[in-house]
């Protein structure tokens, strides 16, 4: 027993040299070479001690933050894994590893189509830069994948006393989201020009790029195997439960996670109490209960997105015969990232408008598929006129403009047998 705390006392300072070496500038090759030579391997959860350590004797954050990509790089590959947990289907870890997935394979699309810039004509640019375009905006929803890691997973590591790395890393996710949003600026501006795409790519597109990805790499190898050593089950369910309310990115889980040995109806049903007191939401006109409302949505004819005053996708309907899929990928996404780059504009302007209260409704009719689609957008607007948000209403209205006369006799359209 002596031996292995002796052992992990030696790797997590000669870590600590390695990375301070960083520090005084040596060269992440030689480094690298340094720690293959001594260390070959370190386990996930000494790399984080060291980290809190260096922090705690001094090294600002932000040099830490400075450092993180690179040492980040030193210890690719050398990391070992070989004790983490094995991880749920559906659990909050497996959410964010398959998000990972997506990500990653988002970045590698759009890397992709940066290393044929040379290669586009003058006249395919403008397809090319709205293809672009898209693969930037998916990548933007790596935000709700932050945010969940910020105010769901950090706290719990926080009150196990790891406070240090979870804030280099929250930096790295502010670096990582700034890189993006000026990647999509870019890609937005009018009249762009290859030259000027091929300038920034460099200096912001292929950093931004390689962040998302190094980022997954630190979670998958250090981040998640630490925090499934350190909370427990309930912390997980609780996280479980909030995460909707954040966001999935690019992902919708397939599979509820139950953890087994834990009640989680009572845990849901005392929430949702504390949340909402008797559990009945109380209107001018009446009142109805969470499932209540639901069934009622989901049962009208019409599909329905609700988008807040910031401009964010909060909720949509989940009737049986959807006119256009919906994932709780897009809850919490801005709306101008759940649209093709080329219609965009549109969507802009709708929201100026209804905020301006230059209008407040806005419809339009589409054929899909032999289908008649009727879409309209509402402003919402409380008693006193402020804009709360807009909603998006789509119906199949085929068979009802095919109707005549009139229809006075009761019959069913799905009568049940029996």
């Amino acid at each position: 027993m002596s031996e292995l705390i002796n052992n992990s006392r030696y790797r997590k300072e000669r870590l600590k040299e390695l990375i301070l070496k960083l520090h005084d500038g040596e060269s992440a090759a030689k480094v690298r070479a340094e720690l293959v030579a001594t260390l070959k391997h370190i386990p996930y959860g000494e790399v984080v001690e060291v980290e809190q350590e260096l922090i705690q004797e001094g090294l600002p954050e932000q040099e830490v933050l400075k450092l993180c990509d690179i040492h980040g790089e030193v210890l690719d590959g050398h990391i070992d894994t070989s004790a983490a947990q094995t991880i749920p289907e559906g659990h909050p870890v497996d959410v964010f590893l398959q998000e990972n997935k997506e990500l990653v394979s988002v970045c590698e699309k759009a890397g992709d189509l940066l290393s044929r810039i040379s290669e586009v004509g003058e006249s395919d640019f403008r397809e090319y830069v709205l293809m672009l375009q898209g693969c930037f905006n998916e990548l933007m929803d790596v935000d709700k994948h932050y945010q969940r890691k910020e105010y769901l997973v950090f706290p719990f590591l926080e009150k196990n006393e790891i406070t240090g790395p979870p804030k280099v890393m929250w930096g790295k996710h502010d670096e990582i989201r700034d890189q993006l949003k000026g990647c999509i600026e870019i890609l937005r501006t009018p009249g762009l020009k290859k030259h000027d795409l091929q300038d920034s790519l460099e200096l912001l597109f292929i950093p931004a790029l390689k962040g998302v990805k190094d980022m997954t790499s630190k979670e998958e190898e250090i981040l998640f195997p630490m925090c499934m050593d350190l909370l427990t089950t309930e912390e997980w369910w609780n996280i479980h439960r909030q995460t909707i309310e954040i966001g999935f990115a690019l992902y919708d889980p397939q599979v509820e996670w139950k953890p087994e040995g834990l009640d989680t109806t009572a845990m849901d049903q005392q929430a949702a109490t504390s949340a909402a007191g008797n559990g009945t939401i109380q209107l001018p006109s009446g009142s109805f209960t969470a499932p209540e409302i639901m069934a009622i949505l989901n049962t009208v004819s019409a599909d329905m997105t609700f988008v807040d005053k910031n401009d964010k996708v909060k909720y949509f309907t989940q009737g049986k015969h959807r006119i256009f899929t919906r994932s709780r990928s897009i809850i919490n996404r801005d709306v101008r990232l759940c649209h093709p780059p080329g219609s965009v504009h549109i969507i802009e302007k709708i929201l100026e408008d209804f905020k301006s209260g230059k209008a407040s409704h806005a419809p339009f009719w589409i054929q899909m598929k032999g289908k008649f689609i009727h879409i309209e957008y509402f402003a919402l607007r409380d008693e006193n006129g402020e804009y709360l948000g807009t909603l998006e209403v789509s119906q199949d209205l085929t068979e009802l403009r095919k109707l005549e006369g009139e229809q006075r006799i009761l019959s069913y359209t799905d009568q049940n047998e029996g």
